[in-house]
């Protein structure tokens, strides 16, 4: 069996200000970068293999919460979801905008699209060749990712198709852990796991 752990990048100034960030390229805040500090991924995923989104946020994450000797693959198919002519707004301000059709698009669940943008569904399908590639090589993994991601492999884990509320609430400063079989099949393990909490020593 592979266990695959789920942690969601640190702080940035778009989160703070409820935008969707998409594939914006946006630094972790000094508040998010502090946040981080001392911090690593549960117990369970101790010597796992680490797998980290593109974007700076998540390597910056990565960096932090790996500690000093941390390597890691960046990984294209954990970048976040396209988010398209949405990207930059906040839900308010598209919900308040007629033309945008927003309640609409919500109501489809895995398949909410943003105009020239990417739907959860889309994020599931470009997801699973990894997924399976992790289950038939078995062992520990930590994917550092991002919301829409971490949201779209919990959905597939729990056969949630995002209409109505979700089976756990999730909490985007904890990890959540799933397994992964040899045929590439996700189910969930344990959400909201705490981070360890370690004070770095120099010699």
């Amino acid at each position: 069996m592979t266990l695959l752990g789920m942690i969601r990048h640190g702080r940035t100034a778009w989160n703070g200000e409820g935008r969707l960030t998409g594939r914006a390229d946006i630094s972790l805040t000094d508040q998010g970068r502090a946040a981080l500090v001392g911090l690593r991924p549960p117990k369970e995923l101790d010597g796992a293999h680490w797998h980290v989104s593109p974007l700076q946020r998540t390597q910056q994450t990565a960096r932090i919460i790996g500690g000093r000797d941390i390597e890691f693959r960046t990984e294209e198919r954990l970048i976040e979801m396209d988010f398209g002519a949405y990207e930059g707004s906040t839900l308010e301000e598209l919900r308040n905008d007629p033309a945008k059709n927003m309640a609409a698009n919500e109501d489809r669940g895995l398949d909410f699209l943003p105009p020239d943008g990417e739907s959860p569904r889309m994020v599931q399908i470009r997801l699973r060749p990894f997924i399976a590639e992790l289950g038939r090589g078995g062992g520990r993994h930590v994917a550092v990712a991002h919301k829409s991601v971490i949201r779209a492999i919990f959905a597939e884990a729990y056969d949630w198709d995002m209409m109505g509320r979700p089976p756990v609430k999730l909490r985007w400063d904890q990890a959540h852990l799933f397994s992964v079989d040899c045929q590439g099949s996700l189910s969930p393990v344990r959400m909201n796991v705490p981070m360890q909490v370690v004070v770095e020593t120099y010699s």
